[in-house]
């Protein structure tokens, strides 16, 4: 996992803050200032962004590029073992079998479950049969294991 540089450094000054706050709370309190009640709620709400700027640092995943993919939106996903990407019309047959690569290595694997341990991606386009008349073509599919995260494509 690769944790973002900035969202890291910025929950380590945001912890730093909070234990400065933390020391002025106390020192409010022992001191019966006025404001130590506020001082209570803005070092606990600081504390919260710092856990949570870490959290989110380190649990950051970038997506996967692959050359001469293309960005394609996911148009169906049944939750465990189907999805369904929609290729556009000018969409070059070089770049079918990367696209449906790309959205399969793309996909969170946390919660889908399937009987054979894999997760088949398709990547379709509507063709016009006849005026009023369509039919879903598929272009490209892929299979992404559950237990590796491995993509196979499929002829």
């Amino acid at each position: 996992m690769a944790a973002d540089p900035i969202l890291f450094t910025a929950g380590q000054w945001l912890g730093a803050a909070s234990g400065v706050l933390a020391l002025a709370t106390v020192v409010g309190y022992l001191s019966r200032w006025g404001i130590r009640f506020r001082l209570v709620g803005v070092t606990s709400f600081t504390a919260l962004l710092a856990v949570s700027c870490l959290a989110f640092a380190i649990s950051y995943t970038p997506r996967v590029q692959l050359e001469g993919a293309v960005s394609v939106p996911v148009v169906f996903d049944n939750g465990s073992d189907l999805v369904i990407a929609a290729a556009p019309a000018d969409l070059p047959p070089e770049a079918e079998a990367p696209t449906v690569q790309q959205v399969a290595q793309n996909l969170r694997g946390s919660g889908r479950s399937s009987a054979d341990g894999l997760v088949h991606v398709r990547l379709r386009r509507i063709e016009t049969v006849a005026p009023g008349l369509s039919k879903p073509v598929v272009l490209a599919e892929a299979t992404r294991s559950l237990d590796g995260g491995t993509v196979e494509l499929l002829p």
